[in-house]
Parts: C-alpha cells; sequence; structure tokens
C-alpha cells in the first residue's frame, strides 16, 4: 500500500540535529505504514548517511513500519533542488516539508490529513519558534519567523499540485525566499493555500556568531531575484523596509561624499557629510545593542555590525539587480 504522506527533509552536516527531527517524525500519532520519509543530504557525507541509517535500524527493532529513504546529492545546490528532489522520488500523494533543524509535533501529520480530505491542495502549518534563553540579535530573526506566510520548514502540498507548478525554483540556491517563490507560484495559478494551526513545528533559535547578521546581507539579492520573477506580489506581500534601506544608502553615499570631499579640499562638505554618516551610523549601533547587560565585546560587535550593514545591504542589493537585470535596489 502506499503511504499516505511522503515527509521531505533537506540537510546539510548537521547528523545531531537531524537525528533530533527524525526522532520527532518516529513519535508521530499516526499509523507509520501510512508515511515515508526521505532524506536528501546536500553534503553527501558519511556522518549523515550513518545517522539515517542508524535511525531506519533502530525503527526496524522497535518494530516501526516507517520506511527511511536518503540520497546523496553529488554537489550542494540549494535546500530548493534537494526538496525538488526528494518530493519527485516520493510515493506519497501528499508531500509534507520540513528541516533539518525543526522538530514536529506528534499530531504534525495527522491534523492536516482532513483537510485535505476535504480537497485542500496546498496547507501551511505553525511555526513555533523558541529563542535562546540570552536575548541576541537574532530576535529579530524570531520576529521575522512568526509574521511569515508561508514556510518550507511547515508545509504541505499534494504531489500533483508541486508538478502543476513544477515544484521549487532551484535559481534560489541557499535557504532564502525559495518557499516565497513556491508560494506565488501557487497563487499565480489559482492555487488556494489553507493554514493549519493545529500543524505545529517547533524551531529552536540556536545561537550564532555575532557576524552571522552580516553574511546574512548576501540574502538580499535573492530578494531581487524574487522581485524579478513576480513583482506584483513581491510589492503586496514582502515588507519593503523602505526606511531602513533608504537610511542604508544614505550612510554610504554620506561616508563616500565626505571621502571624496576631503581628497579634493572641500572641508566643509566633508565635515557635513561625515557627521551624517556618523550620526546614522551611531543610531544603527544602539539598535544593534541587546537589551542585556552589556559588555566591551558586546559593544565592539554591535559597532563593527552596524558599520558594516549598510554597505553589505547596499552592495548585494545592487549585486542582485545586476545579475538578475531587474530594476531592484
Amino acid at each position: 500500500m502506499l503511504p499516505e504522506f511522503s515527509v521531505v527533509i533537506p540537510t546539510y552536516q548537521q547528523p545531531a540535529l537531524l537525528l533530533k527531527c527524525l526522532d520527532a517524525l518516529g513519535r508521530q500519532r499516526f499509523p507509520h505504514d501510512r508515511f515515508e520519509i526521505i532524506v536528501v543530504d546536500e553534503g553527501n557525507s558519511p556522518e549523515t548517511k550513518t545517522a539515517v541509517l542508524l535511525f531506519a535500524k533502530q525503527i526496524a527493532r522497535n518494530g516501526g513500519p516507517i520506511d527511511v529513504r536518503y540520497f546523496g546529492q553529488t554537489e550542494r545546490r540549494g535546500p530548493a533542488a534537494a526538496r525538488n528532489r526528494g518530493w519527485r522520488a516520493a510515493r506519497g500523494r501528499i508531500i509534507a516539508f520540513t528541516d533539518d533543524d525543526c522538530l514536529p509535533e506528534p499530531e504534525w501529520l495527522s491534523s492536516t490529513l482532513p483537510y485535505f480530505q476535504q480537497g485542500a491542495q496546498v496547507m501551511s502549518g505553525q511555526l513555533r519558534v523558541l529563542l535562546p534563553n540570552k536575548p541576541t540579535p537574532l530576535d529579530r530573526t524570531a520576529t521575522f519567523l512568526k509574521r511569515a506566510e508561508f514556510m518550507a520548514a511547515n508545509c504541505f502540498c499534494r504531489k500533483s499540485t508541486l508538478e502543476q507548478v513544477d515544484g521549487f525554483e532551484e535559481a534560489f540556491d541557499t535557504a532564502w525566499r525559495e518557499d516565497s517563490d513556491l508560494q506565488f507560484k501557487f497563487l499565480q495559478a489559482g492555487i488556494s493555500i489553507v493554514k493549519c494551526p493545529e500543524s505545529v513545528v517547533v524551531y529552536h533559535i540556536r545561537p550564532f556568531p555575532w557576524y552571522i547578521l552580516l553574511q546574512d546581507e548576501r540574502k538580499n539579492s535573492y530578494d531581487a531575484l524574487l522581485y524579478k520573477r513576480h513583482p506584483n506580489l513581491f510589492r503586496e506581500r514582502i515588507p519593503a523596509y523602505r526606511r531602513q534601506v533608504m537610511r542604508y544608502y544614505a550612510s554610504v553615499v554620506s561616508i563616500a561624499i565626505g571621502l571624496i570631499s576631503l581628497l579634493i579640499g572641500q572641508e566643509g562638505i566633508a565635515i557635513m557629510s561625515l557627521s551624517v554618516w556618523l550620526f546614522l551610523s551611531t543610531d544603527l549601533v544602539m539598535h544593534h545593542l541587546p537589551s542585556s547587560p552589556l559588555t566591551w565585546i558586546v559593544i565592539k560587535h554591535a559597532v563593527l555590525t552596524a558599520v558594516a550593514t549598510p554597505f553589505l545591504s547596499v552592495y548585494w542589493r545592487l549585486y542582485g539587480a545586476v545579475k538578475y537585470k531587474v530594476l531592484y535596489w
């Protein structure tokens, strides 16, 4: 008998977290012979393959009939490509997507089935975001995740519906905006997305190095790709943060004018421009300072982040506009 659900998990060099995710799937209050698990490993690593085989053996030893399959990608092409490989190999009529650092609650699968029996084509579950005990700049990441309309970490699609829109767009070769692109493809095809708040996935935000926010500015280039593919829906559904973006451009332009003015001997213009840059940078520093007790290291990281962010943000926005040939800033 074919399974009702195929759970697809893309993973990359996180075997310990993946095992926790698999263990949560093993505790689903849904008949274990009615769903399968497909793990697509972007790293094609022996450690990840061993973790999956270990889980499969444990399930078999406990008498569980869950079918667990492992696919190793020969090259890293991003989670969109990994998910496509997973759902195309799936045997279930409903594809359930989650990520290796997520923990599906026991009712995750069973709570969605009645909606599909009533004719739903695509469903979006609830992502419960848990923060570290210590406040970090990643608090803003949690806010973003909670507000997202549609996330691949907790969504369900009929396989036939994915075939209709050709799945994820693999030009999104990192974990950013690939799920928004899929959402927009469904909407453009006239396919409704049903909300299922009873279907819960827990995501623990783990502490990251302070510079992770700077690395994340690279994601701005993929906003340009999403805008090019779906300009109207992008404007309707993606927050613009125009005030913040304008401040970034103002910061970059003011320091550029200030330095050029110094070189050509226009001291008055230089002082005025550099004063504007200093004011904007100070405001950004205050924005990046956490509410927890301040130390020299915390202050230093906030200053470095505040000074570097406008330049990185502007660079990656312009890079995306040039790469994807779209008027996006």
